[in-house]
């Protein structure tokens, strides 16, 4: 009773792997990273947590650079990002 599978457990797809919980990977990985945040107004980086749980300020203009949600931060509009590599 051999059947075919239709897809192959070793090498799943990379939209799949990405769509798996982050322990049942291939190869364990987190979901969240670290990014670097360019203020609009006086364009300072700040390092942020991509799950930040608080709001964070700019340390030159004290503008607001992200409000916490559910999972995610979500970046104030005009920010732009730089996904850290580590």
């Amino acid at each position: 009773m051999l059947t075919n599978l239709l897809f192959d457990l070793l090498h799943p797809s990379p939209e799949e792997e990405r769509r798996r919980h982050k322990k049942k990977r291939l190869v364990q990985c987190p979901n969240s990273y670290f990014m670097d945040v360019k203020c609009p107004g006086c364009y300072k980086i700040t390092t942020v947590f991509s799950h930040a749980q608080t709001v964070v300020l700019c340390v030159g203009c004290s503008t607001v650079l992200c409000q916490p949600t559910g999972g995610k931060a979500r970046l104030t509009e005009g920010c732009s990002f730089r996904r850290k590599q580590h």
